[in-house]
């Protein structure tokens, strides 16, 4: 990296190369006006029979308001103690998702403003804005426009790949459950491309990909020859049969820490060799708990602070613990309400600034 380079990354209120440099600053989502979307073949694709029936009776209506309330308070908690622990903190700005919007051959409502980690990948100073296949999510970076803007104009780079049109050539009209044993077929077809910013996850010069039922072959290649040659980008092939992120199969936590769902990754990508690999505990979510959008897994979606400060979910005292065993600090925060939305705490957040320098780890 070049002098002027390095300057100009130590100006920029943006640059993270990876999950667990020491984190300055961070984006944190709101579930304020959260809708379930439109029902469409790609919506039903990563969720479970039961989860799809809920999403097809519940299309296009407000998420229960109490499940709203109680999820926004405990993202008010995760905010304070971010906060407390030195990181400064930004939030989106609330959008009525009730609003139908489209393009030629389709429309749509939206979904909600509590994901950043989905919608924007963070790659040095670089901010790419994902091109996501839902239609109900085509305009998710909206909320978060005034802070890109902001970003942008003190010196970090914002890219975007081509918008997506999302007409019906992008979905298998007839997509169905492959039976056990065959494998993965993705919703979305290779029309255009498509990715989620969560099936990326950042290890300095690595990156790892998936694809999954939001992010095609098209849309990795389109990241990897963005960046260049400077990155790999690795696309991994998991054991999940309804897949829509990385980040609830695989989570690197520090150099030489990899913390992996135990059926997902039967088998550890050579690249790990060197590295200490740990299965994830076994979730302690209740079975009467609503999940909306995810399975019990999103236990271990935590958000590293730094190399010895992992952000946990107060009631997952498994989790807890097998931080503490790796020597790390587990800071407990109540985050099971805003859990039944998708997600946890590294899809609630997306990293802005973390103070660390673009290295390799293998």
């Amino acid at each position: 990296m070049r002098e002027s380079e390095v300057s100009a990354e130590s100006e920029c209120p943006v640059s993270s190369y990876n999950e667990w440099d020491p984190l300055e600053e961070v984006i944190v989502g709101i579930v304020d006006g959260a809708h379930f979307p439109p029902w469409h073949v790609s919506v039903g694709a990563p969720l479970s029979p039961e989860q799809r029936a809920v999403f097809r009776d519940s299309a296009g209506k407000p998420f229960p308001a109490d499940a709203i309330a109680a999820a926004r308070d405990e993202l008010d908690e995760l905010v304070d103690i971010l906060e407390g622990e030195g990181v400064k903190v930004r939030r989106p700005e609330p959008r009525d998702h009730s609003r139908s919007y489209g393009a030629p051959g389709w429309s749509s409502t939206g979904l909600y403003d509590a994901m950043p980690r989905d919608l924007l990948l963070i790659v040095g100073t670089d901010m790419i804005e994902a091109p996501m296949a839902w239609r109900s999510r085509s305009y998710s970076a909206s909320a978060y426009r005034p802070l890109l803007k902001e970003y942008f104009r003190q010196g970090a780079r914002w890219s975007s790949p081509p918008k997506p049109e999302l007409p019906d050539e992008l979905y298998v009209a007839d997509w169905t459950d492959q039976p056990d044993g065959e494998p993965f077929r993705s919703v979305i077809t290779e029309f255009e491309p498509t990715f989620d910013a969560a099936d990326f996850i950042r290890c300095g010069r690595d990156i790892f990909a998936q694809r999954s039922h939001v992010t095609n072959a098209m849309g990795i290649e389109w990241v990897r020859r963005h960046l260049g040659e400077e990155y790999r980008i690795h696309e991994l092939r998991l054991a999940d049969d309804h897949p829509m992120h990385i980040d609830a199969s695989l989570m690197p936590l520090a150099p030489g820490k990899l913390l992996i769902h135990p059926d997902r990754v039967p088998d550890v990508p050579e690249i790990f060799k060197d590295w200490e690999v740990r299965t994830a505990p076994k979730p302690v979510i209740p079975d009467g708990h609503p999940l909306y959008m995810t399975s019990k897994w999103i236990n271990m979606n935590v958000l590293m602070i730094d190399e010895e400060r992992m952000v946990v979910e107060a009631q997952d005292v498994p989790m807890r613990r097998l931080a503490e065993s790796w020597g790390m600090t587990a800071i407990p925060c109540p985050f099971r309400n805003f859990n039944s939305f998708g997600g946890s705490f590294h899809c609630a957040t997306t990293d802005i600034r973390r103070r660390g320098s673009l290295r390799s780890y293998f």
